[in-house]
């Protein structure tokens, strides 16, 4: 029982951490879009997915399949359909760079 206890406590002070990275100056949460611009994702203006794509090259395909797998098997456990509007915006990724090949 204390290990449960002791999990819960780790996960609402994570939780706690998470939040208020999107709280604007006014202490107001501003969670903002989620699923298209997390606002976690971009530091200094610049997109983690830009950077991943810069750095992994031909590999960025894979990394695209690798995280529709990813949201897709965890969704009914995680954040439902979050994960799946997730899911789709790598596959429409994925989608754009065929196109482009």
């Amino acid at each position: 029982m204390k290990m449960k206890a002791d999990e819960e406590k780790l996960m609402d002070e994570y939780y706690s951490k998470q939040m208020s990275l999107f709280k604007d100056t006014s202490g107001m949460l501003n969670v903002g879009d989620m699923v298209n611009s997390p606002p976690h994702y971009n530091q200094a203006g610049v997109e983690c997915i830009d950077a991943i794509r810069a750095a992994t090259d031909e590999g960025y395909q894979y990394y695209l399949q690798g995280n529709i797998i990813k949201y897709l098997w965890r969704y009914r456990y995680k954040n439902g359909t979050e994960d799946l509007k997730k899911a789709q915006w790598y596959l429409e990724k994925l989608i754009e760079e065929k196109n482009h090949e």
